[in-house]
């Protein structure tokens, strides 16, 4: 992991595309910005495992489905 110190109104930049800005810092709370194309999904760490999580449960569903219509066949 890269860790990097950022004052409020510094960034940083990632793969040329993604940029990443502190917009406020208050106590123990950053508030950061993210400039990223629109194809670029940008989720926080616990929507993102929800999303995998969705994801993953629908797979094994389709899956399970499948199975079904196998040995019913």
């Amino acid at each position: 992991m890269l860790v990097l110190s950022r004052k409020k109104n510094e960034s940083i930049v990632i793969n040329n595309k993604i940029t990443v800005v502190v917009v406020e810092i208050r106590g123990d709370k950053v508030r950061l910005g993210v400039e990223a194309p629109k194809e670029v999904p940008v989720h926080r760490l616990e929507v993102y495992q929800a999303i995998k999580r969705g994801e993953e449960l629908a797979e094994r569903e389709e899956t399970d489905a499948t199975r079904k219509d196998v040995t019913d066949k």
